[in-house]
């Protein structure tokens, strides 16, 4: 029998969590839903020095928001707590020195400025130094001094790390779900602090532990993780454990299709790169997909499908379809390319599959805003009325507004093409005849007039359009007139004529 899914996203929280983080999690999330797994949030912390105020809230709360809520976490609690790395780092240390006694691990004592003479010296004679099997045994540490030097430095307090002792021409064979096998030999590698002088593990160790205690069956991560892999594969062989199954999805890639999206992209073209807004330390401020106005179905609707294919033409997924869809192997190897305006469609198309009652209670809070307290139900039909040309919820209100409030200015073009004051008042008389007032009464009445005068529709419905709307925009204009009532319809008609006498 297989042996149950476990998937885990593991950020440091160094800042906001980019677009790029968001769907390494929401990859992970959709397997584990998929495969009826555990989806872990772990917390990679070990770098102390580059932690950020309120990032691991930050990504709390984005997580939150697109609805990827982990199974386990800080915040959930779980069988393999804690979740953050920096509350584990006494497992870590019986792990680097389970290292040391195979065989796998040294101790290096070289400091800072000695390794950086080395480095000067090698690229004063055009090489470049690789702490490596070709130079080990001639550096400051426990294979060259031997067993006693070391065990003095040690009690004496020197700092030391521990590095991992990467054997001398192997090839290895790592398999990735989506790039296939690869290969690599070990001479191309170097020996990797695995434990930092200040008591905590590097990522690599860290990453390795956790995952075999946290009994992760798949590591699902960027594809700049791509080079630590083959650390990762010898780590694993150090331990004699077995390995999780890898798969490193491909990098969301700038507008143009050239290197990474970075934060100054979507400063440059106007378009967030986190999901919610950030406020750094330093008190400056990055848009954010949730203040932008994007719902977070159309987010995660946009983040699938760059870099995976689910094998027919739907472009239009719910949370539930997707799990549903997803596979690991219709994600693509190479990057995938931005596009800030397909996005704001797939928003778009999410806005227009909600019912009229979810957007209008969305609406009603902005109309609050502005001081408007109005009917549900009167908001809900505007909302059905004009929604179709709306890409935020934002949008409601720029083509809603003459719903609300009756228009004190005509726009100067509408009205220097189309006004007409004597067919406005033959329509004023026959609106006010109307009964009951709606909208196919309303379309009766003007049409017998239209036909009676022998001219244009358009003659009638763009001077009357002005009168009420103020300029020549909006739906149908007998709808208009049926949802603000009779009498707010005659009282904009009067005052359009005095106004544009």
């Amino acid at each position: 029998m297989e042996s149950r899914v476990r998937v885990r996203f593991a950020p440091s929280p160094t800042g906001p969590l980019h677009i790029g983080g968001v769907k390494t999690a929401l990859l992970n999330y959709l397997f584990a839903r998929k495969h009826k797994g555990d989806f872990i949030l772990r917390i990679e912390d070990t770098d102390q020095a580059r932690l950020v105020p309120g990032a691991e809230e930050y990504i709390n709360e984005a997580l939150e928001w697109l609805g990827l809520v982990p199974d386990e976490g800080v915040k959930q609690g779980g069988p393999f707590a804690p979740y953050r790395q920096s509350e584990r780092k006494e497992i870590y240390r019986e792990y680097a020195d389970r290292l040391l006694k195979t065989g796998w691990a040294y101790y290096a004592f070289d400091s800072p400025q000695e390794l950086d003479d080395i480095r000067n010296k090698y690229e004063s004679e055009n090489r470049t130094f690789s702490y490596d099997a070709s130079v080990r045994r001639t550096l400051n540490n426990s294979l060259a001094l031997g067993e006693g030097k070391s065990k003095e430095k040690i009690e004496a307090g020197e700092p030391y790390v521990i590095r991992f002792m990467m054997p001398e021409n192997v090839e290895v064979l790592a398999h990735d779900i989506i790039r296939g096998e690869i290969s690599f030999n070990t001479s191309t590698l170097d020996d990797k602090v695995i434990f930092k002088s200040d008591g905590l593990p590097t990522y690599h160790l860290a990453n390795i532990v956790d995952d075999h205690l946290m009994q992760v069956s798949h590591v699902i991560r960027g594809e700049e993780w791509l080079p630590s892999l083959p650390l990762h594969v010898m780590l694993y062989k150090a331990f004699g454990w077995d390995m999780p199954k890898f798969a490193h999805q491909p990098l969301i890639l700038k507008p143009s299709g050239q290197g990474k999206l970075s934060k100054r992209d979507g400063d440059q073209l106007g378009f967030p790169v986190f999901p919610l807004e950030w406020k750094s330390p330093a008190g400056e401020v990055s848009s954010g997909y949730r203040e932008s106005g994007y719902f977070p179905e159309a987010v995660i609707n946009i983040l699938a499908l760059l870099g995976w294919n689910p094998g027919t033409e739907q472009e239009i997924f719910t949370l539930n379809e997707l799990i549903e869809s997803i596979s690991l192997e219709r994600v693509t190897k190479s990057g995938a390319r931005f596009d800030p305006e397909k996005a704001r469609w797939f928003n778009q198309q999410h806005l227009q599959r909600k019912s009229n009652k979810e957007l209008s209670t969305a609406f009603i809070s902005l109309l609050n805003k502005k001081g408007i307290k109005i009917e549900p139900s009167f908001v809900e039909k505007v909302v059905g009325l004009v929604k179709e040309r709306a890409v935020f919820v934002n949008d409601l209100w720029d083509q809603s507004y003459y719903f609300f409030i009756a228009p004190d200015s005509y726009d100067e073009k509408t009205r220097n093409k189309f006004w007409n004051s004597d067919v406005t008042k033959d329509c004023l008389k026959i609106i006010r005849d109307t009964e009951p007032f709606t909208s196919d009464n309303l379309e009766s009445g003007l049409v017998s007039y239209v036909q009676s005068k022998n001219i244009g529709f358009g003659k009638v419905m763009n001077p009357l359009r002005l009168a009420i709307v103020g300029a020549g925009i909006g739906p149908h204009l007998m709808n208009i007139m049926e949802l603000i009532g009779k009498e707010e319809t005659i009282s904009r008609i009067e005052k359009a004529l005095v106004k544009l006498r």
